[in-house]
């Protein structure tokens, strides 16, 4: 998997590890909101970071999730018009005051990442091939008109789509 910053793709270290899959040793890993609630102990002698992976309809709880202990929130989405893992990101960002990295994951068109970007969202899995290619290209268009201000001036990383979650 690779990660587009400013212009060009870098290599992503993260791996997805499914619920009933070992956590490794080392390195980071990506599990899942509930397996992130229930892991407690078995997450403090990795020699990594942690991030979760958050489906469209979990519900973060702002005293019990520890977001301050993850680095990484990677939210679904699994349909181009499934635009719940924007209000989840602003939520993030300006309710719950997350600070690491925001990533979307999913059925992602290239016309989304300026609109996700505004949410709070700052790096992409993306699996649609034109927008890939338009990424290549540097063509991330821009927005001429918005009714809501921007979470954050950073700019987006793009990974490309790794496929299957690995465990």
């Amino acid at each position: 998997m690779s990660e587009y910053y400013r212009g060009g793709f870098l290599e992503d270290t993260w791996v997805y590890i499914n619920d009933d899959a070992p956590v490794p040793e080392t390195g980071n890993v990506i599990v899942s909101l509930t397996r992130w609630r229930a892991g407690g102990a078995c997450f403090s002698d990795l020699q990594g970071q942690v991030g979760v992976f958050v489906e469209p309809d979990d519900v973060f709880h702002e005293h019990t999730d520890r977001l301050s202990k993850l680095s990484l929130v990677s939210l679904s989405f699994p349909k181009f018009s499934d635009g719940r893992g924007y209000s989840q990101a602003r939520m993030l960002r300006e309710q719950l005051g997350f600070e690491g990295e925001i990533r979307g994951r999913g059925e992602i068109l290239l016309d989304q990442i300026p609109l996700m970007m505004r949410c709070g969202i700052d790096a992409f899995e993306v699996c649609h091939e034109p927008t890939i290619a338009a990424l290549k290209s540097e063509a991330l268009p821009g927005i001429m008109h918005t009714y809501q201000s921007p979470v954050n001036d950073r700019f987006g990383r793009l990974r490309r789509w790794r496929g299957q979650i690995q465990g």
